[in-house]
């Protein structure tokens, strides 16, 4: 297995990119804040040279064509339409799901598309949202969404018309079986079905590692996503954060149904001209990022390891790039192992205690986290450590005699997972 970003040629020369994007791609390679923050490369600038030129609002951009035509046969739709953001594809997709209000749409209560999109459900669609919190604290399942759900003729209520689940959220793969469960239930009751895929790449990474594919065939990725999506009518895949694109996401469904996105997308203020350039660097990502992804997952796993074995408390499971720690067991804050690892000789950057690892993360970078929260934490003296903590210091020096009273471990609250 290859980590992320070792033996292979830099993605940013001084020759082609310049020497501040050189130095602005080591910062980046040390910065655990978001995927977002990667930095197109070379090979993508050169890719965006050679694309065409035309007007995309007139469908007369080839190579803007050619992505969406692209990625809806990757996902099995029909159609696609390229995008300026995740919100934005998100928001196009929701809006044309959505008839005629009243209605109302089932979320996670930590969805991005209720949470970080500036309302623009109530905004736009006009629609009320429901924010369940799944029962067993990490993914809905369709017993919550059956509870949920606004069905019959009540003109108390405003009645359920969309389904939207995430995946990843906070890292965490949600099962497919449970996935089609609530499918299932939705279309049951011919309620749409709406994915933010803004990390269905990682998804997809993970699931072709596991089933033994080859990353870099497009026709083992067709496989892969294209379950991953048949439970959904529609679906919303960024371009920025996993494969690495500048700008850029798309939504992929029904011929009919993105017809009447591009229609709102205009509406919106959302159509663009001379697209192809930034096609084209989605493109080249699509190709050579995406093989990349399971590298950050390791890196990930590394990561969360070196920090259990300091005392830190994972949070969250570990299944792609992201890992949530929590330093309250060794009696440290957060900011506290912010500042630690900002004063680092070769500065490492988190904002939070939720770490994301992207195709451009040096596994040095690792190496070097792990080693300051393992000094950081060794300095914690014993007494301020909570009772699980010591706990397992005792049980790492072997301490024969059991304490005769053990302190009983106080509840703490649950760090908080999600943006």
């Amino acid at each position: 297995m290859t980590t992320a970003n070792s033996d292979r040629t830099p993605d940013i020369s001084a020759a082609v990119g310049g020497q501040k994007n050189v130095e602005q791609l080591h910062k980046t390679s040390r910065d655990f804040r978001s995927d977002t923050f990667t930095m197109p490369t070379d090979a993508q600038l050169m890719a965006a040279l050679t694309a065409s030129r035309g007007d995309d609002v007139y469908h007369e951009d080839s190579d803007t064509a050619a992505l969406e035509a692209r990625i809806a046969r990757m996902c099995g739709k029909e159609a696609c339409l390229f995008g300026a953001s995740g919100t934005m594809t998100n928001q196009l997709a929701i809006r044309t799901h959505m008839k005629q209000p009243p209605h109302s749409i089932i979320t996670d209560h930590r969805a991005h598309v209720h949470m970080f999109e500036a309302g623009g459900i109530a905004l736009f669609s006009q629609a009320t949202t429901h924010g369940i919190v799944p029962e067993n604290g990490i993914h809905l399942t369709a017993e919550d969404v059956r509870g949920a759900l606004q069905l019959g003729n009540n003109i108390h209520i405003a009645p359920t018309k969309l389904v939207c689940l995430e995946n990843t959220l906070s890292g965490i793969v949600f099962p497919q079986d449970e996935v089609e469960r609530i499918s299932d239930l939705a279309r049951d009751h011919g309620i749409g079905m709406h994915l933010d895929g803004a990390r269905l790449w990682n998804v997809a990474a993970k699931e072709v590692e596991a089933r033994g594919l080859d990353a870099s065939k497009e026709a083992d990725v067709t496989t892969v996503l294209t379950h991953l999506l048949e439970p959904f009518d529609t679906a919303s895949l960024c371009l920025s954060k996993g494969i690495g694109a500048p700008i850029g996401s798309a939504i992929v469904g029904p011929k009919e149904f993105i017809e009447r996105a591009r229609w709102f997308r205009k509406a919106f203020g959302g159509g663009w001209r001379q697209s192809g350039p930034l096609a084209a660097m989605a493109d080249h990502a699509l190709t050579h990022h995406f093989p990349r992804l399971a590298g950050t997952h390791a890196l990930a796993r590394r990561l969360a390891n070196g920090l259990e074995a300091a005392g830190f408390e994972i949070a969250a499971p570990v299944d792609t790039n992201m890992v949530f720690f929590d330093a309250t067991p060794l009696g440290l804050t957060t900011k506290q192992v912010v500042d630690a690892l900002a004063a680092h000789p070769d500065p490492i950057t988190i904002s939070a205690n939720r770490c994301v690892l992207h195709h451009q993360t040096s596994p040095q970078a690792v190496d070097d986290f792990i080693k300051v929260v393992t000094l950081l934490a060794e300095g914690v003296p014993v007494d301020k450590r909570s009772p699980r903590e010591v706990g397992n210091i005792r049980k790492s020096i072997q301490v024969l005699t059991p304490p005769s009273d053990p302190v009983p471990e106080k509840p703490r609250k649950r760090v908080k997972l999600g943006y």
